[in-house]
Formats: C-alpha cells, sequence, structure tokens
C-alpha cells in the first residue's frame, strides 16, 4: 500500500498546458495500472486515462491526442501532461491505483485545474 500525493495544478488560460505529477510514497513497480481521473463541480467522477507498468496508455475520448499519461517506476512517479486547455477541463484530478477491491484502492487528495481567461 502507498501514499500518493498530486500536484502541478492551477489556474491556465484555455489553450495553455499544464503537466500534474503524482508522487507515490513507495514503489509502484508492481502496480500494474496507475489511473487519473477528473471531478467537476457538480459532476460524476470520469477517467481521464490510465498507464500499466509497460507503459501501454488508454485515454478518453475527450483528452485523446491532447494529454499524455507517463510512469517512471524508479522514481515511483506519475505524471499528466495536459495541452490544449479548455473550460472543460476544470476539475479536481484524481491519481489512482485500482486493486481490484474498492476498499484497498488507493487515492490522493486531488489537484485542482481551472482553465479560464
Amino acid at each position: 500500500h502507498v501514499q500518493l500525493m498530486e500536484s502541478g495544478g492551477g489556474l491556465v488560460q484555455p489553450g495553455g498546458s499544464l503537466r500534474l505529477s503524482c508522487a507515490a510514497s513507495g514503489d509502484i513497480a508492481s502496480y500494474y495500472l496507475m489511473v487519473w481521473q477528473r471531478q467537476a463541480a457538480g459532476k460524476r467522477r470520469e477517467l481521464v486515462g490510465s498507464i500499466t507498468s509497460g507503459g501501454d496508455t488508454v485515454y478518453a475520448d475527450s483528452v485523446k491526442g491532447r494529454f499524455s499519461i507517463s510512469r517512471d517506476n524508479a522514481n515511483n512517479m506519475m505524471y499528466l501532461q495536459m495541452n490544449s486547455l479548455t473550460p472543460e477541463d476544470t476539475a479536481i484530478y484524481y491519481c489512482h491505483i485500482p486493486t481490484g477491491k474498492a476498499s484497498e484502492d488507493m487515492w490522493g487528495k486531488g489537484t485542482p485545474v481551472t482553465v479560464s481567461s
């Protein structure tokens, strides 16, 4: 079990970029899947994308071509590079490690991203 902490959120203008980081307190190499999720105000949490331990990625259609997930197992980090941001990307972004058992899943506390002019 590891603790997760997101960072890098903030206010950015439409069309801008941000890079979010997810730092784990321990070894992440043994976890097959790591996930970025987000939740906008008044909406349900949604999947942004995921990355396997081997580096294979999957993205939500809404972010495909604009967002990129990477993972550094050696340093226990995951990243979310976000480009061409729009106001619809405004949300709290969470780092998540699913385990197959919801009570054992690992979540960060989230980092807020606001896209506004």
